[in-house]
C-alpha cells in the first residue's frame, strides 16, 4: 500500500468506458475513436494518471484498432495489476459474497423448474431464449463475475483511486470496500472541469509570479 501515499490523483478505467455505446457517446462513435478522445484529455489532466490493468486491456484490445492511434497517446494510460498477494480485504465480505451467490443460485434453479413445467405451452426456442435472459439477471446482474471485475476493484484500492465503470456489480462492491467511483456518462464532463480548474490555477500562478 505503499503507492498510495502519492497516487492520490490515480483513475482507475473500466473497459465499458469505451465499448459501451450508451456510455462511450460523449467520447466517440467506436471504440477507437472513443479511447483515442479520451487519451487526448488525459494528456491536459495533468494531476491524474490514468490506469487500467492489464487484464481490463486485453479486453479493451478485442474492440479497438490499436493502430488508429497515435502512439504516443498511450503514455497516458499505464497498465498496472493489483498487488494481489500483499492487499486484505474485510473477512465480511467474504460472508456477504457467499451469500450472495447462494441467493442467486436458488433464484436459478427455481427460474429453471419454471420453465421445465412450462405452463403456457410455448415453443421450446421460445423457453430457452426466456430462462438464458432471466437467468442471466438472476446471477449475474449487480456481482462481480470475472477476475478482470476482482482486478478493477483491487487496483482502485491499492491505488486510492477513483474507479470509472458501468458496471453495477463492480460499483456495488466499490461501495462496499469504501472506493470512490463515478458513472462513466459524467467522466468527460468531469475531465473538462479538471482540465479547466488546472488551468486557470497555472493562470493565476502566472500572474503572482509576474506580480510578485
Amino acid at each position: 500500500m505503499e503507492e498510495a501515499s502519492f497516487k492520490k490523483g490515480a483513475v482507475v478505467l473500466d473497459t465499458s468506458l469505451f465499448v459501451n455505446p450508451d456510455v462511450r457517446r460523449s467520447f466517440g462513435p467506436n471504440p477507437t475513436a472513443a479511447l483515442e478522445n479520451f487519451l487526448r484529455l488525459a494528456a491536459q489532466a495533468t494531476e491524474f494518471e490514468f490506469y487500467m490493468p492489464p487484464s481490463i486491456f486485453n479486453e479493451l484490445k478485442n474492440f479497438i484498432e490499436p493502430e488508429n492511434i497515435p502512439g504516443e497517446l498511450f503514455v497516458y494510460l499505464h497498465q498496472k495489476s493489483p498487488k494481489k498477494l500483499e492487499l486484505t480485504t474485510p473477512a465480511y465480505l467474504l460472508y456477504e459474497l457467499v451469500e450472495d451467490i447462494r441467493e442467486r443460485v436458488n433464484r436459478g434453479l427455481r427460474l429453471a423448474e419454471r420453465a421445465a413445467r412450462n405452463p403456457e405451452g410455448r415453443e421450446v426456442d421460445e423457453i430457452v431464449q426466456d430462462l438464458r435472459r432471466k437467468y442471466r439477471e438472476a446471477l449475474r446482474e449487480g456481482i462481480i463475475d470475472s477476475k478482470e471485475d476482482v482486478d478493477l476493484v483491487l487496483l482502485a484500492m491499492e491505488l486510492n483511486g477513483l474507479l470509472v465503470s458501468a458496471d453495477q456489480g463492480i460499483i456495488k462492491w466499490a461501495d462496499k470496500l469504501g472506493i470512490k467511483w463515478l458513472v462513466p456518462e459524467k467522466f468527460k464532463q468531469y475531465m473538462e472541469a479538471l482540465i479547466k480548474k488546472t488551468k486557470h490555477l497555472s493562470s493565476v500562478e502566472e500572474e503572482g509570479e509576474k506580480g510578485g
